[in-house]
Parts: C-alpha cells; sequence; structure tokens
C-alpha cells in the first residue's frame, strides 16, 4: 500500500464528521498564527480526496503562495517507498508461527474474509500482518473503491506543486514516530481497532460525503464533535495517534514562530480541534490562531 494511502485510510476510519449546520460564513481549514516578526499558517487536511472534487479551498493557495515553506507531518517530498515498505515488513507482520485466524478468533476472520472478498482482496494477503495494518488496509481498499485518489490528497497537491516551485519542504516527524503509536498497540487494542473499521466498512459513502463537506466547510465545531464522540471510549487510540504527536509537534510549530519567513504547516485534519488539538495548545501558550476564509 502506498505510504499517502495508508495515511489518508487511517485518517478517514477514525470517524465520520456529521454534516451539521453551515457555520454562519465561509470558513477554511486554514488558520493563520503571528509570530513576532512572520506568519505561520496550520493548515487541517484530508489525506485522499475524490478525483472528481479534489480543488483545494481558496486560502490553502493562498497560504501557500504566502509561505517560504511547506510542513507536513512527513516529509513527502524526501519520504523513500522503499524504506515505508520495509518498515511496514518489519514492523506490521506477525511473529513467526501466528496468523491472522489465531490471533483475531474465528468469528472475525469470518468477517475479515467476506470484507476482503467483497473489496476483491485474497484473505490470504493479510493472514501474516498484524491487526492493526489489516484494518488499515481494508479500509484503504473501501476508499479507493469510492474513487479517493492519495494524488489528489492536500499533500500531494501541495508537495507537488512546491517541488515545481523549488520551494522548502520539511516534516514534523519521520516515518518511525508517525506509525509507532500503530505499531504499539496491545493486542487488544488492535482488535478494537479492526472491529472498529470491518463496522464502519458499510456506511463508507456517507461518511466519506459527510467527512468532504466538513473540510471545506471549515467546521472546526465538528470536528471537535467527532473526536470528542469517537475517543471517549478508546483513549488508547487517541493518545498515540493525536494527543502525543501534537505535543512532539507543537515545539516545532512554535520554533517555526520564532522566525523571519512565512510557512505553511499541513496536517491531519482531527490534529487541529478538540482537547489536546494544536490550536488550543497554541492559545494555551499565548498565540491567537485566526480562521481563515
Amino acid at each position: 500500500m502506498a505510504w499517502q494511502r495508508l495515511c489518508g485510510a487511517l485518517l478517514l476510519l477514525l470517524g465520520s464528521l456529521s454534516a451539521g449546520a453551515p457555520p454562519a460564513r465561509a470558513a477554511s481549514c486554514v488558520w493563520a498564527i503571528r509570530g513576532a516578526h512572520n506568519t505561520v499558517y496550520l493548515a487541517g487536511s484530508v489525506h485522499l480526496l475524490p478525483a472528481q472534487d479534489a480543488a483545494l479551498p481558496a486560502a490553502f493557495g493562498r497560504s501557500y503562495s504566502d509561505s517560504a515553506r511547506l510542513v507536513m507531518e512527513l516529509d513527502l517530498a524526501k519520504l523513500d517507498p522503499l524504506a515505508a515498505g520495509s518498515w511496514m515488513l518489519e514492523h506490521g507482520a506477525l511473529p513467526a508461527g501466528e496468523t491472522l485466524r489465531s490471533v483475531v478468533g474465528e468469528g472475525r476472520y469470518l468477517k475479515v474474509s467476506a470484507a476482503a472478498a467483497g473489496l476483491g482482496l485474497p484473505t490470504e494477503v493479510l493472514d501474516t500482518q498484524e491487526p492493526w495494518v489489516v484494518g488499515i488496509e481494508l479500509a484503504d481498499l473501501e476508499y479507493v473503491h469510492l474513487g479517493l485518489d492519495s494524488q489528489q490528497g492536500v499533500e500531494e497537491q501541495l508537495v507537488h506543486r512546491a517541488q515545481a516551485d523549488s520551494k522548502p519542504t520539511a516534516g514534523l516527524e519521520t516515518l518511525d514516530e508517525e506509525l509507532a503509536g500503530l505499531a504499539g498497540l496491545p493486542r487488544q487494542d488492535q482488535l478494537r481497532l479492526l472491529d472498529q473499521t470491518l463496522d464502519e466498512l458499510k456506511d463508507s459513502p456517507a461518511e466519506l460525503e459527510e467527512i468532504v463537506g466538513a473540510w471545506r466547510r471549515g467546521d472546526a465545531v465538528r470536528l471537535a464533535a467527532l473526536l470528542s464522540k469517537e475517543f471517549r471510549s478508546f483513549p488508547a487510540l487517541y493518545r498515540p495517534l493525536v494527543s502525543e504527536r501534537n505535543e512532539r509537534w507543537l515545539p516545532k510549530i512554535e520554533a517555526l514562530l520564532k522566525g523571519s519567513d512565512n510557512s505553511l504547516v499541513v496536517v491531519g485534519a482531527l490534529h487541529l480541534v478538540g482537547e489536546g488539538g494544536l490550536l488550543q495548545l497554541l492559545r494555551k501558550d499565548g498565540f491567537a490562531p485566526t480562521q481563515l476564509d
């Protein structure tokens, strides 16, 4: 699986966004944070977008043009796909002597097999993989079937533009940091993640429409509500995938605010909002993020 698709599948399987009522004014998922001598634009991303609805909101283009560098969760311009694949083989494979069937149990294995067959994937391909990998691969295939395209995701569009413009790029974390939280989940939490994925696959078309709609509206209230709902009963997943990463990223973002050049920082939209979100953390440190229209 391509790394960008893995990231996107992970973001989307974490939960759905209720469409709700539109905000009173047009908004975007881009915030401006003023430093003493510069501006850092903090943008929430949907890592995968439908090919037929991939145009980025105007605020993304304006903040990109006003920035001297592009910063992402991972620096996709420098990511080695072979290294990413090797990492997955090393950390995502079951120990010798274990199979997916023996790890997940017969009932759950039958559900995995049915879901995989419906997506055109032989179950044998999954038999040597950890449950967290299986969940993400099933979600990834479902989103491909729904027309999502990793090459049309927010980061991919921006990194291609940066490469064409010879604009510097950077990452907030390494590949190991990005995926270590998942690989380190206790087996029982991995099974919960797999169960959640299996339950949500049937609802994916409606969720996709809601996700893209809420993101395009810049509806931070609905994003925050999502985090509160989806993670209240699953803190073991929220901590390594969201809050701990936000805490690692915060000093790097604040270091950019001490510079003289503007920067555009793009992270998954779920990292911005809710308890422990980057916007809240920045406000606690005395900054005043302003949402762009």
